[in-house]
């Protein structure tokens, strides 16, 4: 039998099979032929790739960018690099699928092989070795589909299941499974090779299981395409529905590449604006204003106020709030905008266009004539980030220490450690865009959502581990599972 090894095992340490015998004497010699037989197989896959790339060159060099174009289903000018990142990728959809007469829909959709194979099986027809039809079939016949590493051996093997059919196949494979880890996504297509399988092509972009939601959503689709059959869905339907299945891929990996769009909890994206007003009277200004600082008093507000030699308010401070936070259920409050008003000016400061708007509607409404708008500044994020003085080492290094010696603070670091759990179990509350703009705690109700809340869980716990946190700060996941009655990842986590 083939053992699933986690670690190393010496020569001379038990068997994990769980025979008695030594590893050497029992398990070994097989795990030892099938890393030779996939090699064999690896390098005779690497030399037919070469024939046929030769003879696709000579045949069809004129055709490779309109197949790059139908590979990426875009007709703008985007240009075939022999350097891109989905060379091996596109290599076998041209060499293997790539036809541009096969029709998109029906059963002749999923005929066998493109159009450079079946033109280079009948130039090369009788002189194919066995082990060369086999792989010819196998990258012919076999569906790309997204799969899910269940468990990986390092250089050795990984644990895959078809997230869309459900199937599960250990692939002996030495280079991808020293980097992926559990919860990782693959888009691949795996070869059945006699004794052993392997991964016949893999784009080599890792999916995070936070886009796990994306193929699940397209699990549902190719689900209800063939409801009416009174079935699973099978290798067959992968096959028929490539394309469907190739432009969800396409559109994960663009959305992985796009720079993610910053906003605020309003949903809004992040525009710094700056509104500018002249006022009559700094203390009118300040008594009209002074009721959008939700849950603070005029007292609280003036605790901080500067006042001229005369006791006129000349300088004051305020925020402009509102109850509650629709995205974060924990912050009792939310800050719209800060406010200051120095003598005859007014500047208010806010995070978005449409909080500009609104806040000066607010100000022209409660100061009427005795205020006046002059100007509005904006700038993204991006422009201000490029206006960022660079480089302040002394003032960042200040800063670190600052944090560290705040975290050493045993009650400092409680509170923190408090706050950002309190964050995280209100996550259960919150409604979530990848599950359809439900909160996990209704999600978990239908299996589809529950799986997707269980991969942005893992994907959530992978970045805590990286250092999303403060230094040492952790948030207690298993916490959350039992918030959404998910199986803990650690069956010893006090109940």
């Amino acid at each position: 039998m083939i053992v699933h090894v986690r670690t190393k095992i010496g020569r001379n340490d038990p068997c994990p099979c769980g025979s008695g015998k030594k590893y050497k004497r029992c398990c070994l010699p097989q795990q030892s032929a099938s890393y030779s037989f996939q090699a064999q197989q690896r390098s005779a896959s690497d030399e037919l790739t070469r024939d046929m790339l030769r003879f696709a060159e000579s045949k069809f060099r004129e055709q490779i960018q309109v197949a790059w174009q139908d590979f990426n289903m875009t007709n703008l000018p985007v240009s075939f690099e022999k350097h891109s990142p989905e060379h091996d990728l596109f290599l076998s959809y041209f060499l293997f699928y790539w036809d541009p007469q096969r029709p998109r829909t029906g059963k002749r959709a999923s005929r066998r092989g493109g159009i450079v194979t079946r033109w280079y099986e009948l130039e090369k027809a009788g002189k194919l070795s066995d082990t060369e039809r086999l792989l010819l079939g196998q990258a012919t016949t076999q569906p790309l589909s997204f799969f899910e590493v269940l468990w990986s051996e390092a250089g050795e093997r990984i644990g895959l299941r078809d997230i869309l059919i459900g199937m599960e196949t250990e692939v002996v494979e030495r280079s991808a499974s020293q980097t992926l880890q559990k919860g990782d996504i693959v888009y691949g297509q795996i070869w059945n090779l006699q004794t052993i399988s392997i991964l016949g092509c893999m784009a080599l972009i890792c999916i995070p299981p936070s886009s796990k939601g994306e193929v699940i959503g397209l699990r549902k689709k190719l689900r209800t395409k063939i409801a009416k059959q009174n079935r699973g869905l099978a290798a067959d339907d992968l096959v028929r529905y490539a394309d469907a299945i190739r432009l969800t891929y396409l559109t994960i990996r663009d959305a992985l590449h796009r720079r993610p769009q910053l906003a605020n909890t309003d949903g809004d994206p992040l525009v710094f604006c700056s509104l500018k007003f002249r006022v009559e009277s700094t203390e009118k200004a300040f008594e009209a204003l002074a009721p959008l600082a939700l849950g603070q008093s005029e007292e609280e507000l003036l605790d901080g106020a500067e006042f001229s030699k005369d006791g006129e308010l000349h300088n004051v401070a305020l925020d402009w709030r509102k109850k509650g936070n629709a995205k974060i259920p924990s912050w009792d409050n939310t800050i719209l905008a800060n406010i200051k008003i120095t003598g005859p000016t007014l500047v208010a400061q806010v995070n978005s266009e449409n909080r500009a708007k609104r806040l000066r509607a607010e100000i022209e409404k409660r100061l009427g004539r005795s205020a006046t708008y002059q100007s509005t500044t904006a700038q993204t994020y991006d422009e201000m980030l490029a206006k960022t003085p660079k480089g302040n080492s002394a003032q960042t290094k200040k800063d670190d220490e600052f944090a560290e010696a705040l975290l050493r603070d045993p009650e400092a670091r409680r509170r923190i450690q408090e706050m950002i759990q309190k964050q995280v179990e209100d996550w259960v509350h919150r409604k979530i865009p990848a599950l359809r703009g439900r909160t996990p705690l209704q999600a978990i109700g239908d299996p589809d959502g529950r799986e997707i809340v269980e991969s942005l869980l893992l994907d959530w716990e992978r970045r805590a581990d990286q250092g999303a946190y403060q230094a040492g700060i952790r948030p207690d996941f298993e916490a959350v599972r039992k918030l959404l009655n998910l199986p803990l990842q650690r069956p010893d986590a006090p109940g």
